[in-house]
Order: C-alpha cells, then structure tokens, then sequence
C-alpha cells in the first residue's frame, strides 16, 4: 500500500490543480461511468505504472483523478507529464502534506464527478478488466457498493495472496451487510467500486490528518450505511508489498508502538459505528477480525521487540480487549480466542515464544500440556481460567499439533530431525505413524522432493520422533519454507509447518560442498512465527552475496 507519509505540515483540503479535467461533453456518460483516484505521496518510482493500469481499463473510465500530496521527490513532474498527453488524467496538488491517506483520497471523491468512483493507492495496480467486472455487476444488481478479489503480491518475489478469498469465491449479492457479517472482515476500500451519490448522500468520508489504518473505519461507515452490496469472484485489486522497502508502507511499519496504538483507535472507531447503527453481528465480526488478524499478528512480531514495547502493547491490548462482549471473544477461531484470554488474565507479558507458535498460521501449541486440579486442559497451571478443552473434541486435521524440527547439514546427506509432541493424549490415541517433509520455494512455489520418514515413539515419554535424510544441493538458491504432513493409522493427516528448535550449532550456516555448484551455503533460521526455513545461496558467488549482506548487517549494528 501507500508509503508511510511524513508528519503533517497543513491537513487542509484545500487543493491546487494542476492539469483541466476533461467536462462531461468530452465523452459519452453513457459508456465512461467510473473516476478512478489514485492518491500519493513520494512515490515518483510507481505512481506512473499505478495512473497507467487505471487509464488502461478502457473506456469505462471517465476520468482518473490524481492526488499529490505535496510530494518532494518529483512525482508532481511524473503526473503533469501523464497529464500532458492524456486529457482523461486530472492531477491535484495538494498545498502542504496532510500526514495521511484520508485526506487526499476525500479530495478525490470531491472532485469525482462520474456515477460511480473507487480508489487506487500509487504504488499498487488494477488488473486488466478490473472496472468492466465491477461495473457490470453494480448495473446488473443495482448495487451501491461492488468488491472484487484483491491480491496481496510480494515483491521482488512475485508470491501472491488472495485476501479473504471466502468472500469472494462465487458471484452473490447481498441486500444489505447485516446479511453476510463477515462483509466487515474485508476492511480494504481500494478493492471496491462505490455509487457516488451513495456516499455523498450518507456523508461518507475518510477520517481527516494521519489517521493510520483509515480505510478501516471508511468501510465500517460505508457497511452502516446499509448498501445494497454486489461481490465477484474477479481479481479487482493488486496490492503490492514491498518488505525491503526504504520506507515502509503504514501497514508493514510496525515497528513503532505508535502503530498499535492507531490500529486499536481505528479497531474502537469501527466497533463505535457499528453500534451507533444498531449492527450487531457487525460489531461482532468487526472484533473477530480484530482478534484473528491484528492481534495475531502483532504476537507473531511480540517476542522480537523491546521490553519497553512489549510492556506498553500489553497494557494497551489488555484495555482493549476489556472493551469486548465475552460472547464475541468465544466466537472467534480457537487460537485467537486463546491469545485473547491469556493477554486479559495476565497483567504482565508472559509466554511470548508459546503466544507467537499458538498465533501463526497454521497455529502451533508448544509444550508444556497443563491441567487444572481436575485433569482440565489449560494454558498453564497459574492460569486455570485459561482453558483448552476444546483440544480435547477438535478434528485431528485442525489439531495445532507441534513438531520441533533440527536441521543438521553434512556434505552429502542432510539430516532433518523432527520431534511430533503429543496434546493431552490426542496424538496417542491416533497412533502417529509416518511423516513427509517437503520444503517450498517461497518465490516461485516449486516443491522440493518430498522424503518420508516412519516415526517412532521417543526420546521423550509423550513425542515420537523420526530423522529424514535430505540432498540439499537439491535446492535452488533462495528462501524455502517447510511443511510436513503426520499420517495417522486410520487413515487421516495433518498437515502443518515446524517449530524451529533453538540450540548450541542448530540454526548455524554452514557450507555443504556441492559437484555441480563447488559450494552451497545453507542458513536454517527461524521465521517470526518461529517455523523452521532455510536460506540457499549455491556457487561462490551466492555464499558472496550471502556473507556480504551479513557483514553490512553486522557494520549496521555495531
């Protein structure tokens, strides 16, 4: 998404124009029925591809508005270039920087004078055909509101991710969102096409300033407002994320504690206008997704802040979710609602490493297995309150088992360790008897050879434990993420990811000698969800590239 912007220095919506935007007798209303804002700020490198991907939807758009919000780095010449040979591009600069993404995206819909207006972030793109499907559905359906599929691509490595592709499996329509709740879990505005009388009507607007996380309460407002929705299975949006970035974009910068504490005011924002409307299930679906996203997530991260941080999150997150109707924490998925009742019985951080594995995705629950006087599972013995029964009933194939994973490079054969704990004798009643390892190249999705291994019971009186034997010179260079996959006697499975286990020389580099490559260096390392992945750099020159960037890295903190 849109790069972090810079403190504001005038949040005023007073605007400057900088191009003439085309009037209604330039083209046919009848066919050019969308205006397209795209907003941003020091972004001279992507604005240009993102305004361009919005012209390219054809002849559906009447006009793509473009806001700069005061940049500095030259993207005001990038667009006044666009502008100059393209009469459908309008360009509006903003006189100081607001400090946000609400702002200038209000200046947009301010300006947009077509039937309907959606928003594009300068630094993501619009699939071919985007407009054209969201269009068609909003006439078919008469809808106030139409969303489509968007997709979370990484970059440099091109790995795509549908955002809640649930919603948007099949084609449906929606009367109005107290229908289908879990409209409120898809809080992205960029991925949807609005009916602009509709939000003029109801006075829908961003919040105002640096208001991180605006869109959140953007799309509460708009779902308050009870449209008629229309969803397509179309991929609409793609939202392009960029970890390596100089500067982050406000969701990826969580570094600062002052992004927790913006995510939870918009969270309270959300929940406050959904109760002002009287929508319930609203509110409800609004907090699971606050527990079973934001909350996971920034656990996931926990463990590798500050004390200082993690003091202050905790204490905010405990206010929070103080806030919640205990009906809404039960409903959420196991493993956030988990989270969520150890954060409120615990005044102090506490089981950051356990918190972190239960928070990912697949969730995994490390040892050790407690129980409350009466043999009742729970978290731990000085938190009883915190109970785990439902592990003892839920389905073995959504069962957070964990597995510790070892890797132990050798020249010519590998050795994958993997340790399966049994959960409050669920495992054993199953009887475990195999296991498969395959590692996934993270950028392309190639599959590594799988390899099988039987597991057999220790060293430990409730694990069972097997060793795998592996050619890593297999692998090409770059990031490998493992899986593996514990078959049961009757037949079912559980697929899942590894711990990775901590230890004198485990997560060391090594240098495996290789006929084809000379050498490959292989790095295991922990993810921050703490699963087991290894970085390959075959050939002298990868292991060069490898041991430079450390030293930089080293340089860096010293």
């Amino acid at each position: 998404m849109r790069p972090a912007p810079h403190t504001a220095t005038d949040p005023s919506p007073t605007t400057t124009e900088t191009a003439t935007a085309p009037s209604d007798a330039d083209r046919s209303d009848a066919v050019a029925r969308v205006d397209v804002v795209v907003i941003g700020f020091n972004d001279a490198p992507h604005i240009g591809e993102a305004v361009a991907s919005a012209l390219a939807q054809g002849p559906s758009v009447r006009q793509v508005i473009a806001v700069d919000d005061r940049s500095t780095d030259g993207s005001d010449r990038v667009l006044d270039d666009l502008a100059s040979g393209e009469p459908r591009l309008r360009v509006i600069r903003r006189p100081g920087n607001s400090g946000g993404c609400g702002t200038p995206r209000n200046n947009g819909l301010d300006a947009a004078r077509a039937p309907y207006v959606m928003f594009l972030d300068s630094d993501d793109l619009l699939p071919e055909g985007a407009v054209d499907a969201l269009l068609t559905a909003a006439d078919t359906h008469g809808a106030e509101v139409t969303a489509g599929l968007c997709v979370r691509r990484e970059l440099p490595s091109g790995e795509e991710t549908a955002w809640h592709p649930e919603l948007y499996a099949r084609a449906a329509v929606v009367d109005r969102p107290v229908d289908r709740p879990a409209l409120a879990q898809d809080t992205l505005c960029v991925n949807k096409l609005y009916r602009t009388d509709f939000l003029r009507e109801h006075a829908v607007r961003f919040p105002e300033g640096r208001f991180p996380y605006e869109d959140f309460v953007f799309t509460a407002r708009v779902l308050s407002a009870g449209p008629r929705v229309a969803l397509v299975p179309d991929t609409v949006y793609i939202w392009h994320v960029r970890r390596a970035a100089t500067r982050l974009s406000i969701s990826l910068d969580r570094a600062d504690i002052a992004n927790w504490r913006a995510r939870v005011e918009a969270h309270r924002q959300v929940v406050r206008t959904f109760v002002d409307a009287g929508q319930d299930s609203l509110v409800r679906e609004a907090r699971i997704a606050f527990l079973d996203r934001g909350l996971r997530m920034y656990l996931r991260e926990l463990e590798h802040r500050g004390a200082d941080y993690q003091r202050t999150w905790w204490e905010l997150t405990r206010q929070h979710l103080a806030t919640f109707d205990p009906a809404d924490i039960a409903a959420a998925p196991a493993p956030s609602r988990v989270t969520a009742r150890v954060v409120l019985a615990s005044p102090v951080p506490r089981d950051l490493a356990r918190l972190k594995e239960l928070a990912s995705r697949p969730s995994r629950l490390l040892p050790p297995y407690a129980r409350a006087p009466d043999s009742t599972p729970v978290w731990a013995q000085d938190l009883p309150e915190v109970t785990l029964k439902h592990l003892l009933k839920r389905p073995l194939r959504l069962l957070p088992i964990a597995v510790g994973a070892e890797l132990r490079p050798r020249a010519r054969v590998s050795t994958l360790v993997l340790h399966v704990h049994d959960m409050y004798g669920r495992l054993a009643m199953a009887s475990p008897l195999a296991i498969d390892a395959e590692f996934t190249h993270r950028a392309s999705g190639r599959k590594g050879p799988r390899r099988t291994a039987a597991l057999t019971l220790g060293p430990g009186p409730d694990e069972w434990s097997a060793d795998i034997r592996l050619r890593l010179t297999e692998l090409a260079g770059g990031a490998w993420d493992l899986r593996v996959r514990i078959r049961f006697a009757d037949g079912s499975d559980r697929d899942t990811t590894a711990h990775a286990v901590a230890g004198p020389g485990l997560l060391r580099r090594s240098a495996v000698p290789s006929s084809r490559h000379g050498v490959v260096l292989v790095q295991p390392y922990a993810t921050h969800s703490g699963a087991l992945s290894l970085r390959i750099a075959p050939g002298p020159r990868g292991a060069g590239v490898v041991l430079r960037r450390r030293l930089a890295r080293l340089v860096g903190t010293g």
